[in-house]
């Protein structure tokens, strides 16, 4: 059912958020969106990819801020003009401390339509302060001010609840503009800026001549004789979709399987958008294509790999990924497939041979 609503945007999640108590955060965070965002159906997906804030600050035992670490050391840097180690002599004497934010993403989804890319992706961080440690590292002495500035060795302890100081809290991640986006806008502006970039350079391409050089003498192609599809390139991001919504993955919501860590930005004059697909159930072992395996062993492992996440044909878009399933297994299926060796369901049969035949990955 089409959604009639308005999309949510950053400005409204923003005020949203901002509006949850850290005590009851995680429960009200979908209730919250849904009376700000009334006929959406959200639901909410977490991803384990622990990343650290670069906000810190500097406090006492009592409890009490003292400020953010960074300017607050680089005073105390002045004080020792700018003597490292002596600044490391006298703070690991006293006792100091400095709080942290760790957090990881969050992916809150909800569908506007019957399509498989009508839906809204908003990413989120779920954050929480922690006590972290001394101000600095007792028995290791920093070799330059930024060990002192922007520390990393509290990172890989695991902390004690009794060290939790606030959260969680949520906030959207800034994710190069895709922190909020309607996927199906989203990949059109995909297809859209990628054929803008192509025809930016189409009087080039024309006057662009491939020499090679033979037993018979040099032989002369135009580029676009040589590649007559150029114009008609398709972004990895549109065939990952078109590839599901054809294959038996189809009936399927791909937010029930997969989040998009989305960008759009513009580096050096040139505007880049696009995504990188991350499962939310990625299956516990890789399958690779190990010693003298047969096309018929694949085949039972790929079955596996479907039923371990819950997703028919699931095994070909972990291959997009390119992580968690080896694209020569692809390869070998597909080989399997031209031979009769071996079969899968038609629709699955035709995506895997146009993978095959023009492979794409993430």
């Amino acid at each position: 059912m089409t959604v009639a609503a308005r999309l949510p945007d950053a400005a409204s999640l923003e005020t949203v958020l901002a509006g949850l108590g850290p005590a009851s955060a995680d429960a009200d965070l979908i209730p919250a969106l849904t009376i700000a965002f009334p006929g959406f159906a959200f639901g909410i997906a977490p991803i384990d990819d622990d990343y650290w804030r670069d906000t810190r600050s500097v406090l006492r035992p009592d409890g009490t801020r003292l400020g953010e670490l960074r300017p607050w050391m680089i005073a105390e840097l002045a004080k020792e003009n700018g003597d490292v180690t002596a600044v490391w002599e006298r703070l690991k004497e006293i006792d100091l401390q400095i709080t942290e934010w760790r957090g990881t993403s969050v992916f809150v989804s909800a569908p506007t339509g019957p399509g498989v890319a009508d839906y809204v992706q908003i990413a989120l961080g779920r954050e929480i302060e922690w006590r972290a440690g001394p101000i600095v590292n007792p028995n290791y002495r920093p070799y330059g001010k930024e060990e002192l500035l922007d520390p990393s060795w509290p990172r890989t302890d695991q902390l004690p609840d009794s060290d939790r100081l606030a959260g969680p809290l949520y906030r959207l991640l800034d994710r190069a503009g895709g922190a909020v986006i309607h996927v199906r806008s989203f990949l059109d502006r995909c297809g859209r800026v990628e054929r803008e970039k192509r025809e930016a350079n189409r009087p080039e391409l024309e006057q662009r001549v491939i020499r090679e050089v033979g037993p018979q003498g040099t032989r002369e192609t135009s580029f676009l004789e040589a590649v007559p599809d150029f114009f008609d390139f398709v972004p990895r991001e549109l065939r990952f979709f078109r590839d599901w919504e054809e294959s038996s993955a189809g009936p399927q919501h791909i937010f029930a399987h997969w989040a998009l860590d989305a960008r759009d930005y513009t580096h050096k004059s040139e505007r880049e958008v696009g995504f990188i697909p991350r499962p939310l159930k990625p299956p516990k072992e890789r399958l690779l294509t190990t010693g003298d395996i047969s096309v018929h062993a694949l085949m039972d492992r790929i079955e596996a790999v479907d039923r371990e996440v819950g997703l028919p044909f699931g095994w070909f878009f972990l291959m997009t990924h390119g992580h968690w399933v080896d694209p020569d297994v692809g390869h070998a299926i597909a080989e399997g497939l031209k031979a009769q060796r071996v079969r899968l369901p038609d629709p699955d049969a035709r995506v895997l041979l146009r993978w095959a035949d023009r492979t794409y990955g993430f």
